[in-house]
C-alpha cells in the first residue's frame, strides 16, 4: 500500500491598484491586482501551502517570510518551484492537486488550461493539477469585490 499524505492550503489578498493581477501563474488583464509581498497570486500560494502541509514541511510564511526584501514582487511560480524541490528532496511526489479560486471576478474559464499548465510546469510535470473557480454570490469580502481567496488540496505519495 502506498504512503500517501493530503494537505490543504488557503490564501486571501485584497485588491490593489498599480500591480498586475496574477492567478495560477498567469497574468490577467485587469485594472487592479492583488496586494502581497510577492505577486499576490492566491491560487499558487494556496497550492504551496497544501503541498508543504502534506509533506509536513511547514507553511508558505515559514519558508518565504513576508518581511524578506528579496521576495518583494517575486513570481509565485518561482516560490512554488522552490517549495516543490524541497518536497521532492524530502521523498515526496505529487499525485494530484486541486485549487479553487473564490471571487466574482475575473472569470477564468478561458484561462483555466493556461493556469493548469503553468502550475504543472512549476511542479516538473508531476501529478495532475486542476484549477476551478466559484463565487460567493455577493457574500463577504470576495462577494463585495474587495479581494480574492483560494483553497487548494494536494495529495503526495512517498517515493523510494
Amino acid at each position: 500500500m502506498p504512503d500517501l499524505r493530503v494537505g490543504i492550503g488557503v490564501d486571501a489578498h485584497a485588491f490593489a491598484g498599480g500591480v498586475p493581477l496574477v492567478l495560477g501563474g498567469v497574468e490577467i488583464a485587469s485594472p487592479r491586482g492583488l496586494a502581497g509581498h510577492s505577486d499576490g497570486d492566491v491560487v499558487t500560494h494556496a497550492l504551496i501551502d497544501a503541498l508543504l502541509g502534506a509533506a509536513g514541511l511547514g507553511d508558505i510564511g515559514s519558508l518565504f517570510p513576508s518581511d524578506d526584501p528579496e521576495l518583494r514582487g517575486v513570481s509565485s511560480l518561482k516560490l512554488l518551484r522552490e517549495a516543490y524541490m524541497r518536497i521532492r528532496s524530502a521523498g515526496w511526489k505529487l499525485v494530484n492537486a486541486d485549487a479553487v479560486l473564490i471571487g466574482n471576478e475575473p472569470r477564468i474559464s478561458l484561462l483555466r488550461e493556461q493556469m493548469q499548465a503553468a502550475l504543472s510546469a512549476a511542479l516538473d510535470g508531476d501529478g495532475i493539477v486542476t484549477v476551478r473557480a466559484t463565487t460567493t454570490d455577493g457574500l463577504g469580502f470576495t462577494g463585495r469585490g474587495e479581494g480574492l481567496a483560494a483553497q487548494a488540496a494536494a495529495l503526495l505519495e512517498r517515493v523510494a
